[in-house]
């Protein structure tokens, strides 16, 4: 089987961290084989073998490739080896076209429901360094090799995990897992206001703010991202106004939203009081963090969606404002949705052609060209990148909506380097 397998060796994680440092070319714990063996079907029912149409880079991805995970998180991520990828959709050996929920909890791993999985949060799940019957060193598909992932030619899934997509266009049905999270971090918020912010409109932020427009449809939506690349596409999702980061985001909505600007001494971004209601962190900086606190109104919540990692912030407003933070990751049942499944909600929106994500995918690169496929996650709008993909098996078709945008064809022909640029020895140009 050919796959892109990660090494996770101590030595390989330490040269990689070394080498990101210093500027030099990272993907030390990263190969291409030709050679590997098919992932094994766990040995009891409900497990089915996957082929990838199409699957997603996703930050999470890159942060492996760089050796910038967390330390802390690698707690429940034990697996020597990975497959990455996580965020697919695929065909099983009988033919259906699927999208991927990666998350392997009890259920999956043969235990009895931990209290999380009980209580309705299997995306929490207390089981995930313990792999049971699944063989997963890991909370989701796509970051042990034992099951494979979305970077392989195969990998392996139980039937709980599949979401049938049918003929939805191929580069809409990727963002499943991307929607997901974006959906579940919208319905943190129980609406109190009428006016959000979205800090990072990457692939998560732009589709947090179709989310948010899907379902509060009269909110007043801010993103907040630097330069002009991002802000035609945060307007197609449904935000109102793109501003660029920074202290004049305040001073912009005050005169905006009629807010009142109150400047603390010695620091460089001022309070906007009467603020926002909502603000959703994509990003997780320190700078983006910081901004966020600055522009909520007493009793808003902050929800960070963004990479987790150790920042430093002056958290004194959550005390004297009343903030709620609120964190996010993956999804699952979700109460707001009467104990719906995320993705299932996410399929539907997906399949709505008015649901605001065309053109996510700019990029689609064949297996063997992974590093170039890397290099335009990580760049980027300066590689004029969102949604990088990668096409594991380019005999499998990817599918076009019905006016032929943009997914290759029936035949299976899709762009090797879709707008990346990509040449021969799978360099990206910039």
């Amino acid at each position: 089987m050919r796959a892109v397998l990660t090494d996770l060796s101590v030595p390989r994680y330490l040269a990689t961290a070394a080498s990101h440092r210093l500027g030099l070319s990272a993907g030390g714990m990263l190969s291409l084989r030709d050679d590997l063996a098919p992932p094994t079907l766990p040995n009891v029912p409900g497990w089915v073998r996957l082929r990838p149409e199409l699957t997603g880079i996703c930050g999470s991805d890159v942060g492996v490739a760089h050796a910038k995970s967390s330390l802390v998180l690698s707690a429940f991520y034990t697996a020597r080896h990975q497959i990455l990828g996580h965020e697919i959709v695929a065909v099983t050996d009988e033919g259906e076209r699927v999208v991927v929920d990666p998350i392997v909890s009890c259920v999956h791993r043969g235990f009895a429901p931990c209290r999380s999985c009980r209580d309705g949060f299997p995306y929490v799940c207390e089981r995930f360094d313990q792999p049971g019957v699944s063989g997963c060193h890991a909370p989701a598909l796509g970051f042990d090799a034992a099951l494979g992932g979305g970077w392989g030619e195969q990998l392996v899934a139980h039937k709980s995990q599949l979401h049938p997509v049918n003929d939805m266009p191929s580069r809409r049905a990727v963002l499943a897992e991307p929607t997901s999270i974006a959906l579940h971090a919208a319905l943190h918020w129980k609406r109190r206001g009428d006016r959000a912010v979205v800090v990072g409109p990457g692939t998560i932020g732009l589709l947090v703010i179709a989310a948010l427009r899907r379902l509060h449809p009269d909110l007043d939506i801010t993103a907040v991202g630097p330069g002009t690349f991002t802000p035609p596409y945060a307007t197609r999702a449904g935000a109102n106004r793109t501003l660029a980061p920074g202290p004049q985001v305040v001073e912009t909505l005050a005169n905006l939203h009629g807010g009142r600007v109150i400047r603390p001494r010695l620091t460089k971004i001022p309070l906007l009081e009467q603020g926002v209601d909502v603000v959703f962190d994509c990003v997780g900086l320190t700078s983006t963090l910081d901004l966020g606190l600055h522009l909520l109104r007493p009793s808003g919540m902050l929800v960070l969606v963004g990479g987790a990692g150790k920042q430093p912030v002056d958290w004194s407003l959550v005390w004297n404002r009343q903030l709620t933070v609120q964190g996010s990751v993956n999804f699952g049942p979700e109460p707001a949705l009467g104990g719906r499944h995320t993705m299932a909600q996410a399929v539907e929106w997906l399949a709505d052609p008015s649901f605001g994500v065309d053109g996510l995918v700019t990029h689609v690169f064949p297996l063997k060209q992974w590093r170039a496929a890397l290099g335009a996650a990580t760049a980027g709008p300066r590689a004029s990148a969102v949604k990088v993909t990668l096409r594991p098996n380019p005999g499998l078709p990817l599918y076009e909506d019905e006016n032929g945008n943009g997914n290759g064809n029936a035949n299976g022909n899709a762009n090797a380097d879709a707008g990346g640029n990509a040449d021969a020895d799978g360099k990206v140009g910039r």
